[in-house]
């Protein structure tokens, strides 16, 4: 046993011996350092007004309107199709939206999806009759989200 705890003890001796030397401390500077300057005295500048954010789902919303205006043109397939593109991009837009906001948009998305059965024939009625709901529900939004 003797003859291995010698082997351990040399083998320990030469790790101590291999390793790096613990750094010692750094002496203090002897010359102070200079003084740090006061802090001087902040004066806030106004920032300008922020503007106004607008509620949840107003520019998406804005985007399929936008959309429904551009592509409608005036044969009844065409604005079928607007109406129907119109009434998934406003779902998607109502996913954003909360409050008296969320609920004309949920009633635009409504109104669109009648508007798109009346002009296929799906259901009866004059499809002129949603537009002026439409052109309503519309107006009252562009209030609600400061115009789109």
């Amino acid at each position: 046993m003797s003859a291995l705890a010698g082997a351990i003890a040399a083998v320990v001796a030469l790790i101590a011996y291999l390793m790096p030397p613990t750094p010692s401390p750094s002496p203090e500077p002897s010359t102070p350092q200079p003084p740090m300057p006061s802090p001087t005295e902040v004066v806030p500048v106004p920032s300008p007004l922020l503007s106004a954010v607008r509620p949840g789902g107003c520019d998406e919303a804005a985007a399929a309107l936008t959309a429904y205006h551009r592509n409608a043109g005036t044969i009844r397939s065409s604005q079928a199709a607007a109406a129907h593109q119109a009434y998934t991009d406003l779902m998607g837009a109502v996913l954003d939206a909360q409050g008296v906001v969320g609920a004309k948009i949920s009633r635009l998305v409504a109104e669109f999806q009648e508007l798109n059965f009346r002009l296929t024939g799906m259901t009866g009625g004059d499809p002129n009759q949603v537009i002026a709901d439409i052109n309503t529900d519309v107006a009252e939004l562009k209030r609600l989200c400061g115009s789109i």
